[in-house]
């Protein structure tokens, strides 16, 4: 026992430095505006040199293109709003936000929580969250901005540190990303990439399809599951508990009550000004009334979705009548989710009576927009910084020779992939794009590895690794903003370097168990997906 609370307290100081490092960073806004200036000057200084690369699969060389140059000032005046407007994550994020926030001040998520919690055992909860965490990239983005409130909430009301849980969910949507049990549009996506480079090859390998890892992402979904759910059971709720974090949210009474006077608020049922806190398992007859009509909506939504989609000339097929690679209904995720959310939370919301007028329901969908001003706010530079760093070039320049300089050293074999992984590893940090990124080492690796005997959906396994582990502690995954607004909602004080100390207990763990299932596959040469071996 002894030995045990010096390596957590050990642990405890490591992580600790870490967030006061980390908490140290300027505030977001200004850091990605110096990280904006810094790009800018590196892009024009490249210029100047006449930097270029030269990505294999191209017959044209990419120029890297500066800022502070005409060309560069001409297309920041032109482009200022489109940047913002055009950030990825923001069409997503307001979007599932009305909805979501419709669902979580009507009561519904709460009500629906306690309702099914029942008599689940406690110990289970973090492995549940892990599970369900690893496998929710089938909701795309959505899935950083659902799963880690709704893990808060189940924790809470099982008696357990509910920021454990929201912790627990980001770390496992996040790190486990690339994978899951069930064939996703990233799986399209990336198998479209991954053929686009092998034409050339004298043996091209297996086609790859949607399908080509679902052995090893079933299997690592599993595994991953299972070493989220020990994570936050064992190293991180611990150390909430020792450091005596907060288990209520922290509401901003004093704006609640100065909206309440408010001519717009007036009208709005008290309990919608804030979000619901009473956990308790005991629901009222009218809870149970509102989660009925609740989940008859829910079910007759399904069954129109479905419905609409299943016809073979449905207009959400693609051209070929399939729903992959590409297809209306995997770009309509974000839409089914604010239908599965909205429909639902309309229904709990009148029939509970916790919504009393339609005029409600707007003011209501207000009330997250204003939870998220600040992120907004951010978005305007986060979506500048991003523009300038895919504009410029200097992110294919960075890629290109990261994975020209692996390529330099000669290794073969295993180690090779290994390497691999950890270049991938490593260019998730500054890349958090997944098709870009594997756009880039795709057309260099699958080539390389392909000469050297490797299946080239083996290396696209190997890829999704080192494409997930690393991006929930990288200030360039734009969600990671996202989630620090949720755990500053229990820790006011809370910074970058909070959100940091928090995920780095999964980020190890994550990918040296991910690389374990890829070393199995690889020792018993089992196939990775139908049809797809680990050699040619």
């Amino acid at each position: 026992m002894a030995a045990e609370s010096a390596t957590a307290t050990r642990t405890d100081r490591i992580l600790a430095a870490v967030e006061r490092v980390g908490n140290r960073l300027p505030d977001p806004f200004l850091l990605f505006l110096g990280l904006f200036l810094l790009v800018g000057v590196v892009s024009t200084l490249l210029q100047l040199l006449g930097t270029s690369v030269t990505i294999p699969g191209s017959d044209e060389e990419t120029a890297v293109r500066g800022l502070f140059t005409g060309e560069g000032l001409a297309w920041l005046t032109v482009n200022l709003g489109p940047n913002f407007i055009g950030f990825p994550p923001l069409v997503t994020v307001v979007t599932i936000l009305l909805a979501v926030t419709v669902a979580e001040r009507t009561g519904l998520l709460a009500a629906a929580i306690r309702a099914s919690l029942g008599a689940a055992p406690r110990w289970l909860l973090p492995y549940a969250v892990g599970f369900v965490g690893v496998n929710a990239s089938v909701m795309a983005d959505a899935a950083f901005i659902v799963v880690p409130p709704l893990a808060a909430m189940v924790f809470k009301a099982a008696g357990r540190h509910p920021l454990a849980g929201l912790v627990g969910g980001f770390a496992a949507v996040g790190a486990g990303y690339s994978t899951s049990m069930l064939v996703t549009s990233l799986d399209a996506l990336f198998s479209g990439i991954t053929n686009s480079v092998t034409g050339g090859l004298p043996d091209p390998g297996a086609t790859v399809t949607p399908v080509s890892n679902l052995w090893f992402n079933m299997a690592s979904s599993i595994v991953l599951a299972l070493v989220a759910g020990f994570v936050i059971d064992k190293l991180v709720e611990p150390r909430l508990v020792r450091e005596g974090a907060p288990v209520v949210m922290v509401e901003a009474e004093a704006d609640v009550a100065a909206d309440a006077t408010t001519e717009a608020d007036d009208d709005v049922a008290p309990a919608l000004r804030a979000a619901p806190t009473d956990l308790s398992p005991e629901l009222e007859p009218a809870e149970r009334r509102g989660l009925r009509a609740a989940g008859i909506t829910f079910a007759l939504l399904a069954v129109v979705i479905v419905a609409a989609v299943l016809p073979g000339g449905s207009p959400w097929r693609n051209e070929d009548g399939n729903f992959l690679p590409e297809s209306a209904l995997l770009d309509s995720t974000v839409f089914i989710v604010f239908a599965l959310f909205l429909g639902p939370a309309l229904a709990y919301g009148f029939v509970s009576g916790s919504l009393r007028h339609a005029a409600d329901v707007p003011k209501v969908m207000g009330l997250g927009i204003k939870d998220m001003a600040a992120f907004i706010v951010l978005a305007f530079m986060l979506g500048q910084f991003i523009a300038l760093f895919n504009w410029s070039n200097v992110g294919s320049a960075l890629a290109v020779a990261g994975a020209d300089g692996l390529e330099s050293i000669g290794l073969t074999g295993y180690p090779a992939i290994i390497g691999f992984i950890l270049l991938a590893s490593v260019l998730n940090l500054f890349i958090v794009s997944g098709s870009s990124m594997w756009t880039l080492m795709g057309a260099v690796f699958v080539p390389l590895f392909a000469l050297l005997g490797y299946e080239p959906g083996f290396v696209q396994a190997a890829f999704r690794v080192g494409d997930s582990a690393t991006q929930v502690i990288t200030p360039m995954n734009p969600y990671i903003w996202i989630f620090l607004v949720m755990v500053k909602r229990y820790e006011p004080e809370a910074g970058l370097g909070t959100v940091i100390s928090r995920m780095l207990p999964f980020v190890v763990p994550f990918w040296i168990s991910w690389v374990a299932v890829l070393t199995v596959f690889y020792l018993t040469g089992a196939d990775v997906g139908p049809g797809v071996g680990i050699r040619l």
